[in-house]
Formats: structure tokens, C-alpha cells, sequence
């Protein structure tokens, strides 16, 4: 008898497949490679279980949204770590993480950790005039996960970021019984050590938490046209309205009304050189010319 069930995990064409609390181990039926149709952690799934455990994915239920770096599907929220030193923050790839985020209509949470070490109000500004909600963690200090723990109930959230920013730690922090295990970042490099391999869901508060490895900015990829960039970038909204030109790019015409309100510091420079490096970006690579 088929039911119906969630992956949690996907390691050498197994999939751990959760259905009313019980978790099976998986294989997917051929069809998906004749469909060459890939199932992914978050998907839900129609599977035949066995007694023994084991069990058949056999279709795929229609997804709301779905990320390539990490491979999610059905994310409700796209925590995006950084921490504030060791390694810094990289504003173009917290900006590029954003901007995919609100592409497939998934609600960025900042989360900068390591807020012992240095003071993360700066960083907190930018975000929170964007329009996003922040957060700032010490793994010292338990209780600096309190607000964020009320954020993720009952949602399935994605923690993303560039390796060694502390993600699996965070995971710890909010639930110490994870035990996830950690990596110490390589101070000849500047840069944190894989520690995670495979995406992975882990039951939350009503929802799951998605744990995935680290990656670099030259890993994230974006498909969009040049145009729809303004509307992942919320701060724009409604200024576009008042410039002077239709179709205003917001790169170099005159009278651009979201240029002004970066040069007066209603937008956060730093979001706006963000804008103009993905535009570019995005206008020279043409990626939908390539599907």
C-alpha cells in the first residue's frame, strides 16, 4: 500500500523517507531516471514501504519551490549564516543568497554568528533596513538562540552559508541533542572545513531544520533575467515607481529614483554595489540562454 512521506536525507542513491513518524530507508523506481527527474530532501513522495523498513519511491508530489545550491524542495524559510569574523562577511554572496532566496518566493532570515568576537550591529543595520529579519548568536550564550528558535517553529528552514560561518554549531545551540559535529576553521586559509556533506533534515518544533554543507560564492549559481533582479532586492520596492524612465535598469539612467535613495542612505550602499555586480552578472552571463 502506498503512503505518503517526506525525505529527510539522500546518501548513494538511498533516501530516508519520513511518513507518521516512522522513517524507512529507500530507493527510487526507475521511472525517475527515464523522467530524468531527480528527487530531493524536502520533497514529498508517494512510496511503497516494506516491513522490514526498507521501501519504493514511486512519484513525486508537485514541489512549491526548490533550491539548487543546497538541493531543498518545499523550504519555507532560507536562513542565511554568517559570521562576523573568521571567516568576515562576504556582503555580495550574502546578497546573491538573498536574492535566490526570493526567487522562489522563500522567506531570508539573517543569522550572523559569532557576535562575541566582534560587534554585529553594523551588519544588523543593512538587513534590517532591507527589510529582513535579523539575528545575532553567540554559541557562549544559549539564550541568544531564544528569538531564533521562535522564528523556525513549525517551518521547514534551511540553514545556508559559506563554509566555516558556524551553521552546525548554530544547530547545536538549538538543540544540543543533534550533537552535530563541527570543524575548526584553518587559519592558514581564512576558511572553515566541510563538515557537513548531505543535505539533511532534522525534526524542529512541528517543522524541520535542513542542515547543509558550506560552499563558496563561485558555487552559487543564478538563472534570471537581468530585469526580475529589482524584484529580489525588497528595499526596491515602490521606488522603481519614481524613476524617470520606464523600465529603468537602477544602474546608471538619470533620474533613477532607487539610485538616489542609495546615494542618500535610505538604501544600504552595500546592497546597492550588490545590485549592480549580480545585474552585470546577470546581463553577460544570460543564463536562460543556456537551459
Amino acid at each position: 500500500m502506498m503512503e505518503q512521506g517526506r525525505i529527510l536525507q539522500s546518501i548513494g542513491g538511498f533516501y530516508r523517507v519520513e511518513s507518521a513518524g516512522t522513517v524507512y530507508l529507500c530507493r527510487a523506481c526507475g521511472l525517475f531516471r527515464q523522467k530524468k527527474q531527480t528527487p530531493l530532501v524536502g520533497d514529498l513522495a508517494l512510496f511503497e514501504p516494506q516491513p522490514d523498513g526498507t521501501g519504493t519511491v514511486w512519484e513525486l508530489l508537485p514541489r512549491r519551490n526548490e533550491l539548487r545550491r543546497p538541493p531543498l524542495a518545499n523550504v519555507d524559510v532560507q536562513l542565511i549564516v554568517s559570521s562576523v569574523r573568521d571567516p568576515a562577511p562576504d556582503a555580495l554572496l550574502l546578497d546573491k543568497m538573498i536574492a535566490l532566496a526570493e526567487q522562489q518566493d522563500i522567506e531570508p532570515v539573517m543569522v550572523f554568528t559569532k557576535a562575541d568576537l566582534e560587534d554585529t550591529a553594523p551588519w544588523e543595520e543593512i538587513y534590517r533596513k532591507a527589510g529582513l529579519p535579523v539575528f545575532s548568536v553567540t554559541v557562549q550564550d544559549p539564550e541568544t538562540a531564544r528569538p531564533l528558535r521562535a522564528c523556525l517553529q513549525g517551518r521547514i528552514c534551511a540553514f545556508t552559508g559559506n563554509t566555516g560561518v558556524g551553521k552546525s554549531s548554530l544547530l547545536n545551540l538549538i538543540d544540543p541533542a543533534w550533537q552535530r559535529d563541527t570543524g575548526e576553521i584553518s587559519r592558514k586559509l581564512g576558511r572553515g572545513r566541510h563538515t557537513t556533506r548531505s543535505a539533511e533534515l532534522l525534526p524542529f518544533a512541528g517543522g524541520y531544520l535542513a542542515d547543509t554543507p558550506g560552499f563558496s560564492s563561485l558555487e552559487m549559481d543564478m538563472q534570471m533575467r537581468p530585469e526580475a533582479l529589482e524584484g529580489c532586492f525588497r528595499e526596491f520596492a515602490g521606488r522603481e515607481q519614481h524613476c524617470r524612465f520606464r523600465g529603468c535598469t537602477h544602474t546608471k539612467e538619470p533620474g533613477c529614483a532607487v539610485r538616489q535613495a542609495a546615494e542618500q542612505g535610505e538604501i544600504a550602499p552595500s546592497r546597492y554595489q550588490s545590485y549592480l555586480a549580480l545585474y552585470e552578472y546577470l546581463r553577460r552571463q544570460k543564463p536562460w540562454e543556456k537551459r
